[in-house]
């Protein structure tokens, strides 16, 4: 019998209300977590993947040139949504793959000065190295000029070099510019619709400016990805390209929509984030309550009731609004007392031959003998005396508690 009653004390024991209290606890906040994580998913990734793009820290990647102008104490920001007004006085460089299309550019609207980087490399993920990849080859020129919109890909040529070289860099004007640095298959920019900026010593375009469009382009990353500033010559070099295109004491943007990374909004990042966070916490506390009222509920839900009742219950709830709004609810405290007189005779077997006077000293004699609070005539005076919906309340709990003294043992 103690083994029995010890196993059903372990299974009762094993859904109790400790126990769901913090299973109910670790799935909501569970729940929320999951929410709030997808809601900022796009800002949680790392963006080291190898990419061309400012997150990669990849050798084809520009994540060294953020840290560097950093450290240099040149404003950066990397964007990821749509620009506003205020970015227009800065350096908008985009870096766009071979797989963006020229639409995708388009769409990005910034007035201020825009540096498209062309893409070079064909890279693969390195097994070994989370982050790192291995050049394979090189896109062909073609490849890389078919991420311009169409108003800067016509008339446009890209030359391409073979092996590697030492390349220095001047001015249109002649006056040098950066520093020699080694650089693998040398690309450059040309046609007739290009201003050139910054040029090789044999006068080929490494950086040109569209003269419709105002808008810059370098032909070979190298002179800017992370590849290119493991030096000291280089790191000069990819400096000096981005200030002769800055603007005086104006940040530098990266764009980062082009490769995935853009801040998408959602209803659920909306109600995470001021105005509308105050409404959620209200609504989270709401249903907090909700959930502590439910748990210390005393009793059954309470079924709703039809608005007019049916049968004896509407008869009888109008007959009592009909009597409270007449205000003579104190009338009823006599009618009450005969009933109540009349079911304990019944109850304690007075005679039925008695009187009303006979019926009420039987009563009495009954009360005193049993020791009754009170007497059924001094009841019966009182109810005749009520006045008010007080006085008849009073009377009938005293005629109850008559009732339940004479016919409790009885029954």
């Amino acid at each position: 019998m103690a083994r029995m009653s010890r196993t059903s004390r372990a299974a009762s024991g094993a859904f109790s209300p400790v126990t769901m209290i913090v299973v109910l606890v670790v799935g909501v906040l569970a729940l929320a977590g999951v929410g709030i994580l997808s809601a900022y998913s796009p800002e949680l990734k790392s963006g080291n993947d190898g990419g061309g793009h400012v997150l990669s820290k990849a050798s084809t990647g520009f994540g060294a040139l953020p840290v560097l102008l950093r450290s240099l104490g040149v404003p950066v920001v990397l964007n990821r949504g749509v620009l506003t007004d205020a970015s227009d006085d800065s350096l908008l460089v985009l870096t766009p793959a071979v797989q963006t299309k020229p639409e995708q550019i388009d769409d990005i609207i910034h007035y201020g000065p825009t540096l498209i980087i062309l893409p070079k490399w064909v890279a693969a993920p390195d097994a070994n190295h989370e982050g790192w990849v291995r050049t394979l080859n090189a896109y062909s020129g073609k490849s890389s000029l078919e991420v311009l919109p169409e108003g800067l890909l016509k008339d446009t040529t890209l030359i391409e070099r073979e092996g590697r070289a030492t390349v220095s860099l001047r001015r249109p004007n002649g006056t040098s510019f950066g520093k020699p640095i080694q650089i693998e298959a040398l690309r450059t920019i040309g046609g007739d619709a290009w201003i050139p900026v910054v040029v090789t010593q044999q006068g080929d375009a490494i950086l040109a400016m569209h003269r419709e469009t105002r808008t810059y382009v370098l032909a070979d990353s190298d002179f800017l990805d992370t590849s290119a500033l493991k030096s000291l010559a280089g790191a000069r070099t990819a400096v000096d390209l981005i200030e002769i295109l800055r603007p005086d004491g104006s940040p530098v943007v990266f764009d980062l929509t082009l490769h995935g990374f853009q801040r998408t909004r959602s209803l659920l990042r909306l109600m995470l984030e001021p105005p509308l966070l105050g409404l959620t916490l209200v609504l989270a506390a709401l249903a907090v309550l909700a959930g502590f009222q439910a748990a210390v509920r005393f009793g059954p839900a309470r079924d709703h009731a039809r608005i007019i009742a049916l049968g004896k219950r509407g008869l009888a709830d109008n007959t009592a609004a009909l009597v409270r709004l007449a205000k003579r609810e104190h009338h009823m405290a006599a009618p009450y007392a005969l009933l109540v007189r009349a079911a304990v005779a019944r109850v304690i077997g007075a005679p039925r031959s008695l009187s009303d006077d006979e019926l009420n000293a039987f009563l009495d004699r009954v009360s005193r003998t049993t020791g009754a609070h009170s007497t059924y005539s001094a009841l019966a005076e009182r109810a005749k005396a009520a006045k008010t919906p007080g006085d008849l309340m009073q009377v009938a709990g005293d005629l109850y508690r008559w009732n339940q003294e004479l016919t409790r043992a009885r029954q």
